[in-house]
């Protein structure tokens, strides 16, 4: 059995531990350190990302760390020439109600003191000031949020939605991007660094004066690598290395679908921004499909109100051809495996609940082209939907994960403050809400507990 050392070793090589390998070497010139991962980098949850970015959030906490991870990509898009392919067409999210109160109020909670200058009202009479999602460039785009509550103005601005949209919150410092170039930039400047990547699994930690991280390589070998320190940042498999601790971390799984296909009948426009419908529906089986469903214990519930938060959003580009259909209604905690099981008939379901919001897509219902892809991962969450990013209980060790469904966006900002944690360097303000010590905060996890929404998209 081999033996090596090194100053860092970051378990889970998806795009969080390549991110705080990023910092590290980057800022704060720690070099000597290995992402450690049984399958290739941004492999896992990583390759499943729906790759978009927001900063709406119902707290300003999570607010202002969504915001600075993407101040964060700018800088990379604007030093890379934008190789991470950044765009900012906004998240649209829409509902047939004329008067949301609740989601304004969430609005103005999540922009907090800033919410005056950021969110703008645009009521009655389609008054001037709104300019729709034109462009995809991200340089170009305004900030805040604009809440359309004119009909007119939302059928000229998003043709596609159903008339029976009343609002429309369109989210504008939000996009899309290549989560896989964001890794390989990162994972260039870790290599030109120093920085290694060891094709591993980790079977047994042994804490002590340096860490003993029991490996078994690729080809079976088995090895042990000593780490001065240690990052959890193995995705939906962090709780399994916090149990080679011997600590326990507050998360769950939850397994999450999409699809994708190419839009061979033009049934969205390029131009629309990632568009969310946020209103409960019931969807519309046939008479013949709701009474088999019903019959069945596992599938029943789909006869009943189902929760909103269908998304879709064009694919590719302006050139793109393809698009992208997700709803996270899937609530049932489960066992994270490295081969999702996935459920058969979620490509008819997504698509006929999609179809409610841009009734175009109803073309496809039983007609989905044959390349079209069916695909998942695990939600790793904490019970308030926050992530957990700093010191572990164990002295040396860090956690940066429990990023469900916005790890792709909130990568570099999670990836920073792991290693300024790491660095002891200047923390964020949020920085102690976002790691494990916000537990004993008790006013704090109250505020979250009483929270209508989570965030959870």
């Amino acid at each position: 059995m081999s033996a090596d050392s090194t100053d860092v070793a970051i378990i889970g090589a998806g795009i969080v531990g390549i991110s705080v390998a990023h910092y590290l070497c980057t800022r704060h010139r720690v070099t000597n350190l290995v992402l450690i991962d049984s399958g290739d980098p941004m492999g896992l949850t990583s390759a499943k990302s729906g790759e978009n970015y927001r900063n709406w959030w119902p707290h300003p906490v999570m607010t202002a760390f969504t915001d600075d991870s993407t101040t964060l990509m700018e800088e990379i898009a604007r030093a890379s020439g934008n190789r991470i392919n950044m765009t900012r067409r906004g998240y649209a999210l829409a509902t047939r109600r004329a008067e949301p109160a609740d989601l304004l109020a969430e609005l103005h909670a999540g922009y907090g003191t800033d919410a005056a200058r950021r969110i703008r009202i645009h009521r009655h009479g389609a008054p001037a000031g709104y300019r729709p999602a034109t462009s995809a460039d991200w340089q170009d785009a305004p900030d805040g949020v604009d809440v359309l509550m004119d009909h007119a103005l939302i059928r000229a601005s998003f043709p596609s939605f159903s008339p029976e949209i009343a609002t429309v919150l369109h989210i504008r410092r939000a996009g899309d991007i290549s989560g896989q170039q964001l890794g390989q930039f990162m994972l260039e400047a870790i290599r030109a660094a120093g920085g290694r990547l060891r094709r591993a699994r980790v079977g047994a930690i042994a804490p002590g004066a340096s860490f003993a991280l029991s490996l078994v390589d690729a080809d079976g070998a088995q090895a042990v690598l000593r780490a001065d320190r240690i990052v959890n940042a193995a995705g939906p498999f962090i709780g399994e290395v916090a149990a080679m601790l011997g600590e326990a971390l507050p998360v769950s799984c939850v397994l999450q679908q999409k699809i994708a296909f190419e839009d061979r009948e033009q049934a969205i426009p390029r131009s629309m921004p990632f568009s969310i419908d946020l209103d409960p529906q019931e969807i519309a089986w046939t008479g013949e499909e709701r009474a088999l469903l019903a019959a069945d214990p596992e599938t029943v519930a789909l006869t009943r109100q189902m929760p909103g938060g269908i998304h879709c959003r064009p694919d590719g580009g302006d050139r793109g051809s393809w698009i992208k259909l997700g709803w996270a209604f899937n609530q049932a905690p489960s066992v994270p495996s490295r081969e999702p099981p996935l459920i058969p008939h979620f490509p008819d379901i997504v698509l006929r609940a999609a179809g409610r919001l841009n009734p175009s897509l109803r073309v496809y219902i039983g007609k989905l082209p044959r390349r079209a892809t069916h695909y998942g991962g695990y939600y790793c969450m904490t019970p308030e939907n926050w992530p957990l990013i700093g010191p572990m209980r164990t002295q040396g060790a860090f956690v940066a994960g429990a990023l469900s469904g916005y790890g792709t966006m909130s990568a570099c900002a999670s990836g920073a403050l792991c290693a300024a944690w790491m660095a002891g360097a200047a923390l964020p303000s949020y920085a102690h809400q976002l790691g494990l010590g916000r537990q004993q905060d008790a006013a704090l996890m109250a505020e979250l507990a009483a929270l209508r929404s989570k965030g959870v998209l």
